[in-house]
């Protein structure tokens, strides 16, 4: 892995070759190009550089474009599972990492092609191999996101 942990305040970060490390998520589906500020089993942030390039801006919408805001909780839900598998270490190595639930989901603004979107996830809690979040999602300090979801790790 080339995580770098910043000498400042001793959190991790992990780039998008790092992330398709811990993550199965590939193009078009990954949503997250970067994990920064990693307090392995607390919190850590995403971030998604949202360009007009991404496959779903050709439906969503063509005359204003908006990215979806399934998939800003789906950048969420990444964010989360790369803490996860990044806290769990090898442990985890090759376990999926499954959605169980998604509630309170807020949109308050449009996320548009030219806006960088900062991820906040924060644990709640986790029993075993259950795990649940909240996140918030950010531009430019804005909050244009926010949920709380649960993840499950598989084992098979």
């Amino acid at each position: 892995m080339s995580e770098e942990t910043s000498e400042q305040d001793g959190t991790a970060s992990l780039d998008v070759q790092d992330i398709m490390g811990l993550l199965p998520h590939r193009y078009p589906f990954l949503m997250i190009d970067r994990v920064e500020d990693i307090v392995p089993n607390e919190s850590a942030t995403g971030v998604k550089n949202v360009t007009i390039n991404e496959p779903f801006f050709l439906g969503h919408f063509p005359e204003r474009a908006v990215m979806p805001g399934v998939l800003i909780v789906e950048a969420m839900a990444q964010t989360a599972a790369a803490l996860v598998m990044y806290t769990l270490g090898e442990d985890a190595h090759g376990k999926p990492v499954y959605f169980m639930t998604v509630d309170d989901a807020r949109f308050r603004k449009p996320v548009v092609p030219g806006d960088v979107l900062n991820i906040h996830v924060t644990r709640v809690r986790n029993r075993r191999n259950v795990w649940k979040f909240s996140g918030e999602a950010k531009v430019n300090g804005t909050l244009v996101a926010s949920a709380s979801y649960s993840a499950m790790i598989m084992d098979y």
